[in-house]
């Protein structure tokens, strides 16, 4: 049976899904899901992350992370998170920057949140000179500093979408035309986690929730505002959702997100307003929302591209010319992608972001 039967069969038994819910058939089915059945990253992959981009933004984000750690008086032991390791490049990059901080490798508890079994299978290879812990959930993540980034992870978190109507909302839904897959509407409701978009929407707006992505949030937010830490959330997005970004990529393209469920990787823009609210919830501070060039510059990219480049001649100089473009300039990925950081409320916030 493919993913598409299995999802016609449900439907036609309990009715039409939640996006939410398929998306989380097609990412994460046991047998059939997109992530348990393959390395989704890369050339021959569906898409490319920054990590595979160049080492220097690994290098970056670790230097970036390590100078938090010295502000904070170098906490001995601490946690060095990822979620979503995608195939352990960042982390090893992140690993290999650091080693030039003093004691900083050495008192890091490498710890990674992965759901994917080939993914853990790569990123055990990847970080194979490294002592590392694999946890399944966002509470297995010990009670101690933290220090922690998540690239492109809340954007694969799955969203529900409601479409206002009066006062109310109508939500989409995933449903059947005969034998193919369709969107469609549910009935109208009041839906109270969307009470405060009345005032900045209007009739045939969409909205998307990412429910997901509180408990995340407030789990990371807890450990640093009680231990000490930082994170870094690096994602497409913005503040505040407004309209349909739920997409589908395959081999690098946009398709259907309903054509050929678990053959996709599906994902939508991260809206970092209520990651924000979550954090100073849960009694931690939350830097401005940043364009990823500019964090990236702040922290010294151009520099480090210059040098990268000066010890090079053809095509690999000008792949690092080409990988420092992409990464930070506005019509690549400068602007769409965002940085906001998270830390304590007597500490300073990460270098490269302001409070």
């Amino acid at each position: 049976m493919s993913l598409k039967d299995h999802l016609i069969a449900r439907i036609r038994q309990t009715g039409p899904l939640t996006i939410a819910d398929y998306t989380t058939e097609c990412m994460l089915h046991p047998e059939l899901g997109y992530y348990t059945t393959r390395d989704p990253l890369g050339q021959l992959g569906d898409f490319v992350t920054a990590p595979e981009i160049s080492q220097m933004f690994g290098e970056l984000i670790g230097l970036c992370l390590a100078q938090s750690w010295l502000d904070q008086g170098s906490p001995r032991p601490f946690v060095l998170a990822e979620l979503g390791p995608g195939r352990g490049t960042l982390m090893a990059d992140i690993l290999r920057a650091t080693r030039a901080v003093p004691g900083f490798n050495e008192a890091a508890q490498i710890t990674l949140l992965e759901v994917s079994p080939a993914l853990r299978k790569i990123q055990r290879e990847a970080l194979q000179a490294y002592t590392a812990t694999w946890i399944d959930t966002i509470a297995d993540l010990p009670k101690q500093p933290l220090f922690l980034v998540a690239n492109e992870f809340f954007d694969a978190l799955p969203i529900r979408q409601f479409i206002r109507n009066g006062d109310a909302w109508n939500e989409r839904l995933v449903g059947l035309n005969e034998t193919t897959l369709k969107f469609g509407l549910g009935t109208q409701a009041n839906q109270p986690a969307l009470d405060e978009r009345l005032t900045d929407t209007k009739d045939g707006d969409l909205v998307e929730l990412c429910s997901a992505a509180i408990p995340v949030v407030s789990e990371v937010s807890d450990r640093i505002s009680r231990f000490g830490g930082a994170a870094l959330v690096i994602d497409y997005g913005d503040w505040r959702s407004l309209g349909d970004t739920f997409q589908a990529l395959h081999s690098h393209q946009r398709v259907d997100p309903l054509a050929s469920p678990g053959q996709a990787d599906l994902t939508a823009h991260v809206d970092f307003e209520p990651l924000a609210q979550a954090a100073q919830t849960a009694g931690c501070r939350h830097t401005r929302l940043t364009p990823q060039g500019v964090f990236l510059e702040r922290l010294g990219i151009t520099a480090r591209a210059q040098n990268l480049a000066a010890s090079m001649r053809g095509k690999a100089h000008d792949e690092v010319i080409a990988a420092h473009r992409r990464l930070t300039h506005p019509q690549e990925m400068g602007n769409l992608f965002k940085v906001l950081g998270l830390y304590p409320a007597q500490s300073a916030p990460p270098p490269g972001l302001e409070p």
